[in-house]
């Protein structure tokens, strides 16, 4: 499990310093034994300050989950950096942003840190407590209680300000000191002559008590802890007995008390309720610490050891404790061979999230874009190496192998399922784009969402399959091209023969934003048009129109034949002009793209286009050539038990699932009509064949599991 120490200790990062600044510290030693404690109970662990960069290093080490995955737990040290309740800051921030985590939350933490609050809760629930009285104000009265008292702030911890007082000059001597330097309430309660008695409590409904603890004085100083006891400054040792020396009646009747207290406040995981016992044996309870000390030295962590829970021991139970209290059980991990298949897979690729995203960063710095026909075919050579490695086996082809390659399992995949990819990233050699970095939310990086995302998804999909022993009796082919960013021109028959071989095809191409699966595709044709006419001198007579001004024209006009209606759209995607010095351009070339669904409408279109061309002329010569054609990919009837199968996994784990129409082409297109095909199978991507291309985290793993499902159905069928 990752679990994020979250802590205060020299952090002061906030928007103002505003209101009371706590004091609390906790050690750097101390986080560090809590650290390796919970790294030597197998854990993740990271650990962080409390302050207004905490929700950002949180999303960070732990993403979103997927259903049936745990999510990270924060194993919260916090005591906030200023202001009210300052306990509750960060256990309301994790619940804000919703994450588990070790210790009470913000209520019991408010309750137990307003120690008048707290008094008031243990009277009315008949909880034994010292008489109190509060000051409000420096001018205030003298209570009505019998000296010896103790003063104390009404809203701190750690004995911050506490005081024995006997007579009048003492208590505002005491008091005034709070004031000046707390500025808060001070509550006087009733000094309780005898032995301090504190009980851990660990767990929930009911927790266990710890075995009780006495904080044993010596001789000189006061007969209460103090702030200076506490941070070794007070010249003193206090000594811990555990457990105290009492008898089983006593024992049991301050267990119950430390009990009734931890409910009545509504605290969860651990606290340590401090207590008094006087000559008679009457048990008072002092206060609770929601947030009880984890250093070495303290009586929560010497009464465990005599529990028998070292301190690796006791961090680890705390963990374990909050788990239960989320997952409803102390066994988060499930031993091998009781889980489900479906679970299995859900354990493999979510434990493999850091390994997945790695993988990703190594493919992002593997450079191959479409024309850099040695980067291309390293990549070939990379893919060919996982797949190898995983148990396909390359297809013998005669197709040149820069420009496809087909891997299979030993079954084959005819009449099975082909997976689609591409290897070549398409853009321009001279595009610059930042390496591999990532945000809470996406990562980015060259050819990260149509090409490396999609790829690593397919390797980890995979490697699940095996892990459970069904890829080699599964018909599966894989095949990936190198030319997308030249419309396929040389690898689209190796794609259709491939295809129609299948029974089903998936093209690993991003899902769109949504979370969409892509059902349907418009087809795009690239027509390279060239206008010529006279080189003419600017402002020369004519009667003859000037080449580039008719081409604006032209142009303009050619736009809009576009039809939303019909689903067709012609655009203009490129325009150079050539011209001799002082003169006006005599040629203009341009690039027309018709986009479409119906091929026929298409045909229509281009018709519409050349009679365009041909009108009015006035001399200048028209030529208008087909260079590319990308098909599209129309709905079809085959599509609907696939569909139904890939909607089935999805809902399995929640992923979402729904079906979209896209504008641009895919090698879908290249799929014969008889056949199933779904494009976008490949994590949702934004920004696509740009610089600034980005998959989003969460659907890298929602779209691994869901391959890894899809394909072990399959494996059932088969």
């Amino acid at each position: 499990m990752r679990i994020a120490i979250v802590y205060n200790r020299v952090s002061e990062k906030v928007i103002n310093r505003f209101g009371s600044i706590n004091r609390e510290r906790y050690g750097k030693k101390s986080i560090e034994r809590i650290l390796a404690a919970l790294k030597q109970g197998g854990h993740k662990v990271a650990a962080f300050e409390g302050d207004k960069d905490l929700i950002d290093n949180l999303e960070e080490f732990m993403p979103r989950v997927v259903k049936g995955e745990r999510p990270g737990m924060v194993f919260n040290l916090a005591y906030g950096i200023q202001g009210q309740a300052r306990y509750t800051h960060v256990p309301g921030i994790l619940e804000m942003v919703g994450l588990p985590y070790v210790g009470s939350g913000p209520m019991a933490h408010s309750l137990a840190l307003d120690k008048v609050v707290a008094k008031m809760l243990f009277v009315q629930n008949g909880l034994p407590t010292p008489e109190f009285a509060v000051l409000e104000t420096p001018g205030f009265e003298i209570p009505d209680l019998p000296y010896p008292l103790i003063v104390k702030p009404r809203n701190e911890a750690v004995s911050f300000g506490i005081k024995i007082v006997n007579d009048d000059d003492e208590l505002r001597e005491a008091a005034g000191a709070i004031f000046e330097r707390f500025e808060q309430p001070v509550l006087v309660e009733r000094f309780i002559a005898g032995r301090e008695i504190n009980v851990g409590l660990l767990g929930n409904s009911p927790p266990d008590a710890l075995p009780p603890a006495e904080l044993t004085f010596g001789e000189g100083g006061p007969q209460i802890y103090t702030y200076e006891d506490k941070t070794r400054k007070s010249g003193r040792t206090v000594g811990i007995t555990c457990p105290a020396n009492l008898d089983d009646a006593a024992r049991e009747r301050v267990t119950d008390l430390a009990k009734r207290a931890f409910q009545v406040l509504g605290c969860v995981d651990c606290a340590r309720v401090d207590l008094r016992l006087d000559d008679d044996g009457n048990f008072y309870i002092l206060e609770i610490n929601s947030l009880p000390s984890l250093g070495e030295h303290g009586s929560y962590v010497a009464a465990a050891q005599a529990a028998g829970l070292d301190f690796p021991a006791l961090i680890n139970r705390l963990v374990e404790v909050a788990s239960a209290r989320y997952f409803g059980t102390l066994a988060p991990i499930a031993l091998e061979g009781t889980r489900s298949p479906s679970e299995e897979l859900l354990e493999y690729v979510t434990s493999r999230r850091d390994r997945i995203e790695r993988r990703i960063a190594q493919w992002t710095g593997l450079s191959s874009r479409t024309l850099d026909t040695v980067g291309v075919r390293t990549a070939f050579d990379q893919l060919d190496k996982t797949l190898r490695e995983v148990g396909l086996q390359p297809s013998e082809s005669d197709e040149p192998r820069d420009s496809a390659r087909l891997w299979t399992t030993p079954a084959g995949f005819d009449g099975g399922t082909l997976l689609i990819g591409h290897v070549d990233v398409p853009l321009p050699q001279s595009a610059s784009v930042p390496t591999f970095s990532r945000d809470p939310e996406w990562l980015y990086g060259e050819g990260i969402g149509s090409s490396r995302a999609p790829l690593v998804a397919l390797e980890f999909a995979l490697r699940a399959l095996k892990r459970r022993r069904r890829l080699t009796r599964l018909p599966l082919g894989v095949l990936y091209y190198g030319d997308e960013g030249l419309d396929c021109e040389r690898s689209s028959d190796a794609i259709r023969r491939a295809a129609a071989r299948a029974k089903q095809v998936l093209v690993l191409r991003p899902g769109s934003t949504g979370d969409r699966f892509i059902t349907q595709r418009r087809g795009v044709r690239h027509y390279a048009l060239r206008l010529e006419g006279p080189a003419r001198k600017p402002g020369q007579a004519t009667k003859k129109p000037e080449v580039l001004r008719w081409a604006w024209r032209r142009l303009e006009q050619l736009c809009e034949l576009s039809d939303r209606n019909e689903r067709i759209a012609v655009s203009i995607s490129d325009m150079k002009t050539t011209s001799y010095r002082n003169l006006l351009p005599h040629e203009v070339h341009a690039v027309v793209l018709v986009s479409y669904l119906d091929p026929a409408k298409a045909d229509v279109i281009e018709t519409e286009i050349r009679d365009m061309l041909k009108a009015d002329r006035g001399g200048i010569r028209v030529h208008l050539d087909l260079t590319a054609e990308r098909p599209p990919m129309r709905s079809r009837r085959t599509n609907a038990p696939l569909s139904k199968r890939i909607r089935a996994a999805a809902e399995r784990w929640d992923i979402p699932y729904a079906e979209d129409s896209a504008l641009l082409p895919s090698v879908a297109g290249l799929v014969p009509e008889e056949t199933a095909v779904i494009c976008g199978v490949g994590p949702a991507a934004v920004e696509t064949f740009t610089a600034r291309e980005a998959v989003e985290r969460i659907s890298v793993v929602q779209r691994t599991l869901l391959l890894a499902q899809l394909l072990f159905d399959e494996s059932e069928r088969a």
